[in-house]
């Protein structure tokens, strides 16, 4: 069996590969996989470009399995690989540093920093940020302390983020396919939604990209929330109406966005969403490199081994 594996993920091939006749092999992780390795059963992907996926998905006619790194399968579910090729994602692997980058936009607009940061480079000293966090009125939306922050997508990301946001003083609702208590914090439902948005302070999405999910954010689901409200999105882009969402930052119905990922990547320059007002953008970085990859490739593997597909985490419905 031959298991293909970017050259920038660490993989020890020892601890998995009992028959002599098994083989890892690295290749570039945005290169076309090459000629001598279009045998392989098993792709390993981590943020590979589309490109290069569906390249693999018509070269690669004995593969079996691919595993991607990354905590959302969009991009291998998008490449065309056969219905008989199994597909697992990295769910699980970027839940710490997703959940601390979450933490640290949703800090970053509640508190303000993207007008700081203007203000410091124009050598402005912003007497008026005090004031306003000192207000009656307003000073409530510079904290988390009391906050309602609702999570849309309250997965293993989730699970990390809410006692974080919680331990800041936030009363957080999470919002998932079922009603119930996940990780000790009520779970409500899209229905829900018409009567949880209007209360909330903080929108988070964590929201994968899937036709359901397409745009969930739109200008409907937007008028829900009130003008002091925030969203934060470090799920996929593809679940924005940006268009929708700069209306509204514009027209002062939502006070601020932060955003790690937009629904086309690299953002164009010509984008409005860069010049939309109190908005904090940053460029797809909350993952960074996947946790413990080595970890979960050789459980992965050796499950494959034992096991095939109904062994594996993290399998994608198809």
């Amino acid at each position: 069996m031959k298991i293909l594996v970017p050259g920038n993920v660490p993989f020890d091939s020892a601890p998995v590969l009992d028959d002599p006749d098994d083989v890892v092999a690295t290749y570039v992780m945005r290169d076309e996989i090459p000629a001598e390795h279009l045998d392989a059963e098993v792709l390993v992907t981590w943020a590979s470009p589309g490109r290069v996926l569906e390249d693999a998905a018509r070269r690669l006619t004995h593969l079996r399995w691919v595993q991607t790194l990354s905590a959302g399968p969009d991009a291998a579910l998008a490449a065309g690989f056969s219905p008989d090729v199994v597909i697992s994602s990295g769910r699980g692997l970027h839940d710490a540093t997703v959940a601390e980058h979450t933490l640290a936009l949703v800090l970053a607009t509640v508190r303000r920093l993207d007008r700081s940061f203007a203000a410091q480079r124009e050598h402005v000293w912003d007497r008026g940020l005090g004031k306003e966090q000192a207000s009656a009125e307003a000073g409530p939306t510079f904290t988390l302390d009391g906050a309602r922050v609702t999570v849309w997508g309250f997965g293993s990301i989730a699970a990390r983020l809410a006692p974080l946001l919680a331990a800041l003083g936030a009363e957080v609702t999470g919002v998932a396919s079922s009603r119930g208590e996940r990780h000790g914090f009520p779970v409500v439902t899209r229905d829900d939604l018409p009567q949880v948005l209007p209360r909330t302070d903080v929108l988070v999405s964590l929201l994968p990209s899937t036709e359901a999910t397409h745009h969930a954010l739109d200008a409907e689901t937007l008028a829900l929330l009130p003008p002091h409200a925030r969203f934060v999105n470090v799920g996929r882009g593809a679940t924005v109406d940006e268009a929708a969402l700069v209306a509204a930052l514009t027209e002062g119905r939502l006070a601020g966005a932060a955003l790690d990922v937009t629904e086309t990547e690299p953002l164009p320059p010509g984008s409005p969403l860069w010049d939309a007002p109190n908005v904090i953008i940053t460029p797809h970085v909350a993952g960074g490199r996947p946790q413990r990859a080595q970890e979960f490739l050789t459980a992965q593997v050796r499950a494959w081994k034992s096991g095939g597909a109904g062994a594996l985490r993290n399998v994608v419905e198809r």
